[in-house]
């Protein structure tokens, strides 16, 4: 059982670790580093290059692609070969570097840890190599420092520990020795702690190291993450789903063909193989891959410019599929800098906007007196609490106002803050006055309060005055304000600088409420999410109360709901299946702890739904990496949290991540309009073939299929990839993990549409043999395949207008606007019409020419494409029209 340090008090803990104050003596010492090894943190052997290169080639669209190279190359047709291996090359390696880049996280845990530590051994203080610490031995800390390795307090003096990376707080956590009486507080609760990887903010201690290398609380969160499961992104399914629905059909059409020709003794069992591998190389979409890498690559580029960074192409499209949004608080919703928002002075409360600087002026000489920040050129340094205070004056343009005060009162002594206490004092003097200044918790405060000033009058203070100044600070605290109030005293002679001697008879002088306020952009983001059907969880380190209130300023929750707020202790009381069966009841988590950030995004994924997960630190990592899009901060975040996530936020504004999602929707929609193009060109193909074979006419040469898949298909497709986001993209639910790219009528309309094109292409080879130009049988048929081929390669560039929007119409001022669309048609047109007008490339591509009547007949047939299906859009739109409006009654 592990033993609960925290619980026990000095002595217990150092006999528990037969250690003692002047620490191990070094016979000791090789024992325990024989048993517990390096205070290191380790991670799983990473697989090699090699390893990573061949796992890209198990995708079994890649592995559809790579037969249809081989088949390919027996059918004679090389460069058709060599294409599918290029992007399938590129496609891996990229992978490969994705992959790399991924495994960096753990690496990052270990090399934030401190080369050095001061540790005292057998009486004696040395500085020894941080990898070589024990448990049991006795570390020395001061501010500035990274603890070394998790350890029990044993003395310490005004100190208190950054540990927003690992628990979420957003401020520096004050420290004592006293043991504890709860059986399992939240990490950030821990007071006489310390966590490996954390800093020291302020004052000194020794402790003794109780946990070391992957035992420590960090060392959990690195096997969390070690042992985290990468999720399939959507996007990853839709292929994944794809490639089987093509694998199936090309089979079933590839084996039918063979058996047909071969029973009927068509044509020998070679030439009906050729054929078979013909239609097979006609109905895979060789460009898909490189298509839906280049779309992604392109989105990729429009993320980055507002502020969001891919780090794994397909996080872009998973984010359009997002249903939940789980956000870290600290830093992301807020700005993480605190900042005076009210005052209490005179008994009256103020909007620090609002406040007077001529009122209360000893309220204000507390402010930048009792306070040990400093002044620097980027502003104050210091305590967040206490920058804030002389941030105040700088946002409100009286900067000058601070060096005038530290200048005219200076400090002779000081008081610092202790966590029993709650109170930090100063003793200053003016004009040969010497004055006390005190500032802290507004309870402990009024102990030692005697008078009350308002209006610049000082009187005793009563009990009514007491219980208002309590009310207040309750109602400030209720809004998650930090609240601190402030009093002085004149000092007639100094005594030995001691609380008891100096905090006494004071006057109140007026309190002060400070939050991270949320970022402006925020609210309306979270407004935007909800509009978008997305849901907003917040998820942080800080107080329930602090949390909620935040919640409700941001509209996260409603100020009337009562249970939409847990803490993570009320979260361990449920098991994973009543968690995952209440998991929409909650919108807010306060005071959670690593493993809880993971069980939140399970259960959300246990429901089916589609998880983005933000965070900084790295406590963070784990969740990050479980969720189905990881979202890192920028400026704050930790390498850890950076490595794992899929996209990073240069700004580290939830509002990015909104923008990020409108994107994401847009390419989805771009990339379903290119297989939707893509799929209905092949299958067009793949049935003119069929048809041409059962009629027993003359068939596609290879090296048209392969011209028209990779000129008429690709350009127009790669153009689609960058076609602007329809207005309605961000008022649409989300599409869901059940969602692919042949849901919301894409698959009916990639058959009826491939139909549409296969039956034009034959309907155009009908006529040309029945209204022959020249004479001749093989002149007549010559024709004929040409114009079939030329009707197939123009239609499907008509098509490509049509493929701009699954149901809206395209005759708009819109349907022109994408530059590089019409540019690839037009191009697309032109090395189409080239293999027929250019006389050298006739004999290559087996083509005729043709007059300008048959020309005529191959553009009206593109013309048809058009009014066919925009006639089926209206049909449809006018269907789904109605089945809303029933639908809302």
């Amino acid at each position: 059982m592990e033993t609960k340090f925290f619980n026990l008090t000095v002595e217990e803990t150092l006999r528990k670790l037969h250690s003692s104050t002047n620490g191990l003596n070094s016979k000791e010492v090789l024992t325990r580093r024989e048993k517990d090894g390096a205070n290191v943190l380790e991670a799983k052997k990473h697989s090699t290059l090699l390893e990573k290169f061949v796992a890209q080639f198990k995708d079994l669209m890649i592995i559809i692609l790579m037969i249809a190279a081989l088949i390919s190359m027996l059918a004679g047709e090389v460069s058709d070969s060599i294409i599918i291996f290029i992007v399938v090359f590129l496609n891996a390696v990229f992978g490969v570097f994705q992959e790399t880049k991924a495994e960096n996280a753990i690496d990052s845990l270990k090399e934030m840890t401190t080369p050095f530590s001061r540790v005292k051994r057998d009486g004696i203080i040395s500085q020894i190599k941080s990898t070589e610490l024990v448990s049991g031995d006795i570390i020395l800390l001061e501010a500035g420092d990274i603890v070394p390795a998790d350890a029990r307090i044993i003395s310490q003096n005004a100190l208190r520990a950054e540990e927003a990376a690992l628990t979420g707080e957003s401020v520096p956590v004050s420290k004592d020795i006293r043991p504890l009486t709860d059986e399992n507080p939240p990490l950030g609760e821990r007071s006489n702690m310390l966590f490996m990887n954390t800093v020291i903010a302020n004052g000194t201690a020794e402790a003794v190291v109780v946990a070391t290398g992957m035992r420590t609380e960090v060392g959990h969160v690195a096997k969390m993450l070690d042992s985290a499961e990468d999720s399939v992104t959507p996007l990853q399914k839709n292929i994944a789903h794809l490639s089987k629905v093509l694998t199936v059909l090309i089979l079933i059409i590839a084996v039918v063909i063979f058996v047909f020709g071969a029973l009927t003794k068509r044509e020998s069992i070679l030439d009906m193989l050729l054929t078979s591998i013909s239609l097979a190389v006609a109905a895979i979409p060789e460009g898909l891959p490189a298509i839906v890498t280049i779309t992604l690559a392109l989105g990729t580029q429009a993320m980055s410019r507002k502020n969001a960074l891919v780090r794994k192409l397909p996080a872009v499209e998973t984010l359009g599929t997002c249903e939940i949004i789980c956000s870290d608080k600290t830093g992301t919703l807020t700005q993480n800098k605190m900042r005076v928002e009210q005052f209490y002075a005179d008994q009256t409360l103020q909007k620090a906007l609002d406040f007077d600087k001529k009122n209360a002026p000893n309220l204000q000489l507390a402010m930048i007196l009792a306070n040990d920040a400093k002044e620097s050129e980027n502003g104050p340094i210091g305590d967040p609490t206490e920058t804030a205070l002389l941030d105040f004056f700088v946002e409100n343009g009286a900067s000058a106002k601070i060096q005038t005060v530290q200048h005219d009162y200076p400090r002779l002594a000081s008081l610092p803050f202790d966590s029993n206490r709650k109170l930090m004092s100063a003793v200053v003097e003016h004009k040969g006055q010497k004055i006390l200044f005190t500032k802290g918790a507004v309870d402990e405060l009024l102990k030692r309060v005697t008078k009350i000033e308002e209006n610049g009058d000082v009187r005793p203070i009563n009990a009514s005055d007491k219980q208002q100044i309590l009310e207040m600070n309750k109602q400030l605290a209720f809004q998650a304000l930090r609240v601190l109030g402030y009093a002085y005293r004149p000092l007639d002679e100094l005594d030995e600088l001691t609380s008891e001697n100096y905090e006494k008879d004071l006057i109140f002088t007026g309190m002060t409420g400070m939050i991270d306020p949320q970022r402006p952009e925020v609210e309306n983001a979270v407004f935007e999410a909800k509009n978008a059907g997305i849901k907003t969880i917040m998820i942080t380190g800080d107080h329930k109360e602090t949390a909620r209130a935040i919640a409700i300023r941001l509209g996260i929750i409603a100020e009337s709901d009562l249970n939409g707020v847990i803490t993570g202790s009320e979260l361990d009381e449920l098991s994973d299946s009543e968690l995952q069966k209440n998991i929409e009841k909650y919108s807010v988590y306060a005071r959670v702890a690593p493993e809880h950030k993971v069980r939140i995004v399970k259960a959300w994924q246990a429901r089916g739904k589609i998880v983005a997960m933000t965070g900084d630190g790295v406590n963070d990592a784990p969740a990050l990496k479980q969720a189905d899009i990881g979202v890192g901060m920028g400026i704050t975040g930790t390498e850890a949290s950076k490595n794992v996530a899929d996209i990073v936020l240069a700004d580290d504004n939830f509002a990015t991540i909104i923008v990020a999602v409108k994107e994401g929707r847009k390419v989805f929609a771009n990339i379903q309009k290119a297989v939707q193009y893509l799929l209905s060109a092949n299958l067009g193909e793949v049935l003119t073939l069929f048809m041409m074979t059962m009629l027993n006419w003359s068939i596609f040469a290879p090296v048209q299929i392969l011209w028209i898949n990779l000129v008429t298909d690709t350009f127009p497709a790669i153009a689609l990839g960058i076609e602007k986001s329809e207005k309605n993209v961000m008022t649409q639910k989300p599409r869901g993990s059940k969602s692919n790219f042949l849901s919301n009528g894409v698959g009916f309309a990639i058959i009826y549409q491939g139909l549409l094109e296969g039956l034009l292409t034959l309907g155009v080879y009908l006529w040309a043999v029945t209204f022959p130009v020249h004479s001749g049988s093989v002149a007549i048929h010559a024709d004929a395949l040409t114009m079939a081929y030329a009707t197939l390669g123009m239609i499907q560039l008509f098509h490509a207008f049509n493929s701009k929007s699954i149901h809206e119409t395209i005759f708009t001022k819109k349907t022109f606007e994408n530059k590089f669309f019409n540019l690839a048609v037009l191009v697309s047109a032109v090395l189409l019409a080239s293999t027929i007008f250019i006389p050298g490339l006739n004999s290559i591509f087996h083509v005729s020419s043709l007059s300008w009547m048959q020309w005529s007949i191959v553009l009206m047939a593109g013309v048809l494409m058009i009014v066919i299906v925009e006639t089926v859009k209206l049909f449809t739109r006018q269907k789904m029209s109605v089945s809303s409006d029933e639908g809302s009654k």
